[in-house]
């Protein structure tokens, strides 16, 4: 038989066994198995809530299953273990077995999803997950989820860390399912970190606050040289304008600039024409004429009133 049959054949075997125990031990709170051949035969391990009802008065019913086994799965000189679950709570499988049972006696699908998610969470998990999905109020099916904590759904921790867990629920309406998964307290998850508290932290030399320089001090200093960053052959151009006239020429161009005019558009702006100025050049030399004689006037008045007076004398 080629290598892909037969994980197919120890698969199938697997899931036919571990129905076999939930429906014989459901009443004993069957928690799971483990399987595993060794030389003497094939060891399995048994997770009950009850382990005195699997084993029963005397073994008798641990020795039913055994034979069971060998006669049913062709098992050769099966060996059982029974351990108890410490914590139900914590156990998927049982968790959904009593779920399952709730559901068919009667209780409302939403109170009894809330109910058994906090009991989970109450006893300490780090997250739980269920899930029911069917015709769980009317005649249409649907799927219902309550969650807590934190979850993982892919990956390796989803197989290696989470723990799962089905049951069924038969109602007048059909049957639903029941999966649950819960997160067990002190899981190492890949994503965890944590703070070490003996971790040894090197000292730090801190400077000595009286030692230090303060900015008074600093300003009080002769500023450093600035070195000369430039080449030694090249000579700086040093103005020798007037400030004044620098500030004027800058002033000129700013208004030259709020105006809209440039130097070019001034110069080359149309000169105005001359006015002619033979006519006021004639006025102006008859007005001195007649100013002449009038003062010609005045002086020769002025000498007559003199000589008659020196007459009258």
């Amino acid at each position: 038989m080629a290598d892909e049959h037969q994980f197919i054949e120890d698969g199938l075997r697997r899931s036919q066994i571990n129905e076999f125990f939930a429906d014989e031990l459901g009443r004993a709170g069957y928690g799971g198995m483990d399987v595993a051949k060794t030389p003497m035969g094939t060891q399995i391990v048994l997770k009950a809530e009850k382990p005195g009802m699997v084993i029963g008065k005397g073994g008798k019913n641990i020795r039913k299953i055994t034979t069971e086994l060998e006669d049913r799965f062709d098992m050769d000189d099966p060996q059982i273990d029974v351990q108890e679950v410490d914590e139900p709570d914590l156990n998927a499988q049982i968790v959904a077995d009593r779920l399952a049972n709730a559901l068919e006696r009667g209780w409302y699908f939403r109170k009894a999803g809330h109910t058994t998610i906090d009991r989970i969470m109450d006893a300490g998990a780090l997250g739980a997950e269920i899930v029911l999905s069917g015709k769980v109020t009317g005649a249409r099916s649907r799927v219902e989820k309550f969650n807590r904590g934190y979850i993982k759904h892919n990956g390796e921790p989803a197989e290696e860390v989470v723990d799962h867990g089905k049951g069924v629920a038969v109602m007048k309406l059909g049957t639903i399912g029941v999966n649950v998964k819960i997160i067990p307290p002190g899981a190492e998850l890949p994503d965890d970190f944590g703070v070490r508290e003996d971790a040894e932290v090197p000292e730090v030399d801190q400077a000595d606050a009286a030692g230090d320089e303060g900015v008074e001090s600093l300003l009080e200093e002769e500023p450093e040289e600035v070195p000369d960053v430039g080449d030694d052959d090249e000579d700086v151009a040093v103005p020798d304008e007037d400030p004044a006239d620098v500030i004027d020429e800058e002033i000129v161009e700013e208004v030259v600039e709020e105006t809209g005019e440039t130097a070019t558009e001034a110069t080359d702006a149309p000169a105005e024409e001359p006015v002619e100025t033979g006519d006021v050049d004639e006025e102006l030399d008859e007005l001195d004429e007649e100013i002449e004689s009038e003062a010609a006037d005045l002086v020769a008045e002025m000498e007559a009133a003199d000589e008659e007076a020196e007459e009258d004398e």
